[in-house]
Order: C-alpha cells, then sequence, then structure tokens
C-alpha cells in the first residue's frame, strides 16, 4: 500500500481545494501594487516615478499611460547593460541578479541574458508548487507521488561570471530545486551538470533500468529524442516495458500538439499530458485541469500581465510594438482575440513584450493557449496565419494520412510566378508531397477566410519537401545546441530560409 503516496495525495487535495476560491483580476492588482512598492526605489522606478503613480485613483492605468513598452533589445540597451558594464545594483529591480538565462528562443544564434532573482527563482518554485497542487484535479492513483521525475532540460553546470550565474533557464530551475524534492529528481545532480546532449542522454540510458520514473518534464522534441534512445538501447517495444509507471509528462516550451502522434508511438498506453508555459522571463502559466489543455495564467505570483490586441497595425517590422498600441487589463480581455503578451515581473522586467501571442479560452478562470509568435505571424501575403493554425491543419494532414509528423519549417517564399507557402515536413514516411501539398492547401483554406482570400491574389500555392525528423535536430545542433530550451523555428524569414534549405542539401 503506497502509504507515503496516499499522504501526498491528501494533502494536494486539501491545499488544492483551499486555494481554488480565486479572483485573477483582483491578483493581479495586488500584483502589481507589490512590483512597484518594491521597485520604487530603483533607477528605474525612479526615473518613471513609480511614487506618484501608486498615488493615482487607478494604479493600472497610470501605469500603462507612464511606462512605455520594452522589447529585450530596448530594455537592455536602456537599463539591462547598465547592470553589465557599471555593476551597478538597483537598476530595474533591488540588488544585483543572482542569475542571467541565456536565450536565444527561436530566433537566432545570438543569446539574451535576461536577469533572473532571487524573487524570480522563488516565484517559480511557487508556481511549481501551484501546478502540483492542481493535480488533484487530474485523478492521479496515490502510487504516483512516489514515483521519481525526469526533467530534461539543459545543463546545470552554471557559468559564472563576476557576481551572478549564467544558463539557459531550466538549468538554472534545476539546480534550485528544493531540497525535498531532490529525492524524487532524476536524472540527478551529476547527471544533469552534463553539458554535451549527447553525453547526457547516453548517462540517461545507462541508468535508465535503475529508476522508477512516474513523470517526465521537458520540451517535446528532446524528450522524445531521448525515449528513442532509451527504447533503443534496451531492445523494447515502448518506454513502458522498462518504466511501467510512468503515467504524467508535462510538456513545455511549444505546444505540443505536432509531437502528440510520435510521442504517443513511444508508449505502451495513454498517459497524462500536462501543457506548462515556462519562459526565461518567469513561470507563466500552466494547465490546471484535464477538461481543457489550455492553461491559467499564473496571476498571483510576481508577474503583472497586460495585452494588446494582436493586429497588423500595432507591430512594426522588426516585431516591436508601436507606441500608441492600446493595451487591456485581465478584466478587460476578450474571447476570439490574439494578443500580445505584456509582462513586469519580479526579475525587473517592466512592460516587456516577450514575442508570444495568446488567446482566452476561459476569462474567469484566466485560461490561454499560445497562438504564436509576433515574429512568426505569417502574413506576407495575407495569409495571417498564426503558428496554431499551422500546428491544427497538420494535425488534419497526420490524421488523413496517417503519418506522424513531429517537426515542420516553412516560408512564404518568392519565386519567378509569384509567392509560396514552402513547407518542410519532417516525417520518415514516403509520401507524394504534390498531394500532401493540395490537402494542406485545401485545409488552410477551409479554416482560415483570410488564406482563402490570400491564395486568390499573391499567393500561388504550397510546395512541399518531406525530410527525415533528424534534421530538424541537426539544425538546431549546428545553429544553437542540442536540448535544453532550444526550440525549431516555426516560420522564417526569406533569408534565414535560404541558410535552411543551403543546410537541408548539406544533410541529405
Amino acid at each position: 500500500m503506497p502509504v507515503l503516496g496516499n499522504i501526498i495525495k491528501g494533502l494536494i487535495h486539501a491545499k488544492g481545494y483551499i486555494s481554488s476560491d480565486r479572483n485573477p483580476v483582483e491578483e493581479q492588482k495586488d500584483v502589481l501594487l507589490h512590483l512597484l512598492e518594491k521597485a520604487s526605489n530603483t533607477a528605474f522606478g525612479k526615473h518613471y516615478d513609480f511614487k506618484n503613480i501608486l498615488q493615482s485613483k487607478n494604479i493600472q492605468e497610470a501605469f500603462a499611460k507612464r511606462i512605455p513598452y520594452f522589447d529585450y533589445d530596448q530594455i537592455n540597451k536602456k537599463w539591462w547593460n547598465e547592470q553589465h558594464k557599471s555593476k551597478s545594483t538597483d537598476i530595474t529591480w533591488p540588488g544585483d541578479p543572482d542569475h542571467y538565462a541565456l536565450s536565444s528562443g527561436t530566433t537566432g544564434k545570438t543569446s539574451k541574458r535576461i536577469p533572473v532573482t532571487a524573487d524570480m527563482i522563488d516565484a517559480i518554485q511557487q508556481a511549481g508548487i501551484q501546478q502540483v497542487f492542481a493535480l488533484k484535479n487530474f485523478d492521479l492513483p496515490a502510487e504516483f507521488f512516489e514515483k521519481e521525475i525526469m526533467m530534461l532540460g539543459s545543463s546545470t553546470d552554471l557559468t559564472a561570471k563576476e557576481n551572478h550565474l549564467e544558463g539557459e533557464i531550466s538549468g538554472i530551475s534545476a539546480s534550485n530545486i528544493p531540497s525535498w524534492f531532490r529525492g524524487y529528481y532524476k536524472p540527478g545532480k551529476d547527471i544533469a551538470e552534463i553539458d554535451d546532449w549527447d553525453e547526457r542522454v547516453k548517462k540517461i540510458v545507462e541508468k535508465a533500468p535503475n529508476w522508477d520514473i512516474g513523470a517526465l518534464s521537458g520540451i517535446p522534441s528532446w524528450i522524445e529524442l531521448m525515449l528513442q534512445e532509451v527504447i533503443k538501447a534496451h531492445n523494447l517495444k515502448h518506454i513502458h516495458e522498462i518504466w511501467p509507471n510512468l503515467q504524467v509528462y508535462t510538456s513545455g516550451g511549444v505546444a505540443f500538439g505536432p509531437y502528440e502522434k510520435s510521442f504517443n508511438a513511444l508508449l505502451g498506453h495513454p498517459i497524462t499530458i500536462i501543457d506548462t508555459y515556462l519562459a526565461s522571463e518567469g513561470f507563466i502559466a500552466f494547465q490546471a485541469r484535464p477538461e481543457t489543455d489550455a492553461m491559467q495564467l499564473v496571476t498571483n505570483n510576481g508577474i503583472y500581465f497586460e495585452f494588446v490586441p494582436f493586429t497588423a497595425e500595432v507591430i512594426n517590422e522588426d516585431g516591436s510594438l508601436i507606441k500608441e498600441a492600446p493595451s487591456h487589463t485581465l478584466a478587460e480581455v476578450e474571447l476570439g482575440q490574439d494578443y500580445v503578451l505584456i509582462m513586469s515581473t519580479v526579475a525587473g522586467a517592466w512592460r516587456y513584450m516577450i514575442g508570444d501571442t495568446i488567446e482566452f479560452t476561459d476569462i474567469e478562470r484566466a485560461e490561454i493557449k499560445i497562438t504564436g509568435r509576433t515574429k512568426f505571424f505569417l502574413n506576407t501575403v495575407g495569409s495571417q496565419l498564426s503558428v496554431n493554425k499551422l500546428d491544427a491543419a497538420l494535425s488534419e494532414i497526420e490524421a488523413k494520412h496517417d503519418i506522424q509528423i513531429p517537426e515542420y519549417t516553412l516560408c512564404a517564399k518568392k519565386y519567378d510566378d509569384g509567392f509560396y507557402h514552402t513547407w518542410y515536413l519532417g516525417t520518415d514516411t514516403k509520401i507524394d508531397t504534390k498531394k500532401l501539398a493540395s490537402d494542406l492547401d485545401m485545409v488552410l483554406k477551409e479554416a482560415n477566410k483570410n488564406y482563402k482570400v490570400a491564395r486568390s491574389k499573391a499567393l500561388q500555392g504550397v510546395k512541399v519537401h518531406t525530410i527525415a525528423p533528424s534534421i530538424f535536430h541537426e539544425w538546431s545542433a549546428a545553429n544553437k545546441k542540442k536540448g535544453g530550451q532550444v526550440k525549431m523555428e516555426r516560420v522564417m524569414g526569406e533569408e534565414k530560409f535560404e541558410e535552411w534549405e543551403s543546410f537541408v542539401q548539406t544533410q541529405e
């Protein structure tokens, strides 16, 4: 009988019921008040007169009027870079950051250096605890709470620089896990510190028979690769032959949809999939209930959110927001509208444009879905396709042709006779690409009126190339690195796409 598991499950249920009566709108007001009060004596707070904002009748409105929007380049140039140059403290948040998260996201080789304060690490841990308490909604058996958890992120061997440490956010988070959790955590400290992805997976493969894994956590593409290596090395039919108690996978970093079919092929039976939204800037949201795959914003813990209606008119060519773009509070958002996500945080990010677009699925619960990236919104010829629409179209193609397409990228590429959406699909199945192109075109026409209009004008059609999924992984390795927070670009500009096509030719 799982005695410890029953105790933990009981505590989770008790805490979950106590904390279930929440008011996200009021929580957000409290978070903004805390942020402004704590940062009022920083250089940023003095420059924008936080103390005066705090005296306003409507603090949210005064804050939005007084503080401009910032993307990474803007806030880094004007504020964060000062911390590096002069080693000053109290720039955008009290004190000096203990860590910097290195993030190139999906947009380039150059790493961003995003401050991660002690307050942010605490906020990430508290959000993680909230997610654990939300497990009461998923009806997991008591024995699950006694099993080990595999967290496959970037290396926890952080780089020491001056008075702080640097690494990817998953490595920073794993290196700061609470002491009570370390007994459950796999692959463990020694393996997690290995920087080379292939070497780390090799060690995981060796140790796999000794572990009783109940849950997995990480970006889908790299989790899949790890599972494939374990299955191959131990001559298994599926991963449940070696980890029979695997019951939960918490996915993050990218939408799980494109990986669902290939991921399920590695399992002996279905498991619970829970989506999470952890970025270098903070723990933003997690799936709190099984009847939806939407995620609940973390509205009570270190991040104040604003939402800018996403239209072509508010976005500059470089993906930043125009100064006059209107922002909405959580109390003002509507269903059926894409929003640019804006964050102010306990790490000293202020009205910060993270680059993601979201849509609300349940306003009262503050539940969202990620719909894409501002820079990856495919609108070159008026087709207005967000990443979630591209994912949905490919899901239909997978079902229709009974194939797996875990990876893809595309570009609105100009040819002699006009623009074509040129897709590269990662699949091991040999299939007629002209048929795929025709079906993909039809699915997008039926689902998206703007795409249908574009197809009657400047967009000439669809071209499809199929390549091995491994080529996408090698592209990541060549341009950034394997594993960790690295994600594949779903939409590329023509210049980057030219590099991509040249790379593909060298791999085939």
